[in-house]
């Protein structure tokens, strides 16, 4: 299949730290291998904000965007059958590409694939790497042979459908990396999207019970939204200890805590505390800071506890993410949500990091 690069996408290009500038990209000729989505919804998470205010450094000028839901407008045969799509087909665009050859990929751990790993990110990939279209924040974007593709389910809203990404985070962080089950306690830290997504993910593998924590007014909101999420215990650690809160609400310690906060460097000595003996703490959350004030090493050794690392998601966790979405068991599509065309991105990614006069929605999307 061809297509003659007629006409061109609009594109949001970061090009410097807060210099972010719509530009006009041609669309590219479509081989037998590879597909162009037209972009319905974008989402938004911390790493978006980010990457604009430079907090997260970008080496070149990029198209920012790694939450995408679009209808497929162009395919090629080999690639249509490799993903199983055809035109008209709404899909969601995983954030990492994978080769289907080496190792890690063939192991399923295809984040670190030898020929993409994380350089090869969509909404990282250099705007001046052809065809330039490497991100959500436009009308198209590209998609190369190693994409990942998953189905969206037929009526799910595409703004909804965006939740793909922090509802799998939260499927993988919050059940499958520390194996949640049936009867588990479990504390997570962070009431965003992501900390209500491992809520409700917990309290799906049958978790007897689910504490979720946050701090200060700026959490207030959130807090009280975590009930209809599948939490049990909502607690502001800058009022009550979370740790005697929760024995308090069951006799005991988590036997999982998630850790899903970022730039919060106590967290780590409050996920260290949540967890009972033998319990599992899962670090999905980044400090952005090497200070871990109240942090206690010793008390791994002394409780046996598990500290695992998890980064990113997998095509399991989304696609479970997109039938829990589908189901409408948990309030997703009622979130408090701010979307807006890619004129408003700009001031979205702000009032997400935190600056101006607005408070930071749950969920940002970008609709272009």
């Amino acid at each position: 299949m061809s297509r003659d690069g007629a006409g061109g996408a609009r594109a949001l290009v970061l090009e410097a730290p807060r210099h972010l500038v719509e530009r006009s990209l041609p669309l590219p000729a479509i081989g037998d291998d590879d597909g162009l989505l037209r972009v319905e919804a974008c989402g938004l998470c911390g790493t978006d904000h980010e990457q604009l205010t430079g907090v997260l450094p970008t080496n070149s000028a990029v198209v920012p965007g790694h939450e995408t839901v679009g209808v497929i407008e162009a395919v090629g045969p080999r690639a249509a059958e490799r993903w199983g799509v055809a035109v008209g087909d709404r899909v969601a665009v995983e954030v990492f590409q994978s080769c289907r050859a080496c190792g890690p990929c063939r192991a399923g751990e295809y984040r670190r694939c030898e020929r993409h790993g994380l350089g090869d990110m969509y909404g990282f990939v250099p705007v001046d790497r052809e065809p330039g279209l490497w991100g959500g924040y436009a009308t198209h974007q590209y998609l190369a042979p190693d994409s990942l593709l998953l189905p969206v389910p037929a009526g799910l809203d595409p703004v909804v459908a965006t939740l793909f990404n922090p509802l799998g985070a939260g499927i993988r962080w919050g059940v499958t990396v520390p194996g949640t089950g049936e009867g588990d306690v479990v504390a997570v830290l962070g009431p965003g999207v992501r900390g209500l997504s491992a809520a409700a993910a917990a309290k799906e593998a049958g978790a007897a019970f689910v504490m979720v924590t946050g701090v200060g007014p700026r959490d207030a909101a959130r807090l009280e939204l975590a009930g209809r999420f599948g939490a049990d215990l909502a607690v502001d650690v800058a009022c009550d200890d979370p740790a005697a809160a929760l024995r308090d609400a069951t006799g005991g310690l988590a036997d999982v805590v998630v850790d899903v906060t970022a730039k919060a460097p106590a967290a780590l000595a409050q996920a260290i505390g949540l967890a009972r003996p033998g319990g599992t703490v899962v670090l999905a959350g980044t400090r952005g800071s090497a200070e871990t004030p109240g942090f206690w090493p010793d008390l791994i050794v002394y409780k046996e506890l598990r500290l695992l690392g998890a980064l990113g998601v997998d095509a399991a966790a989304y696609r479970a993410a997109l039938d829990l979405l589908a189901a409408g068991r948990y309030p997703f599509a009622e979130l408090p949500r701010r979307v807006e065309p890619l004129a408003g991105a700009r001031d979205l990614l702000l009032a997400m990091a935190g600056e101006g006069d607005q408070a930071p929605p749950v969920h940002g999307v970008l609709v272009p």
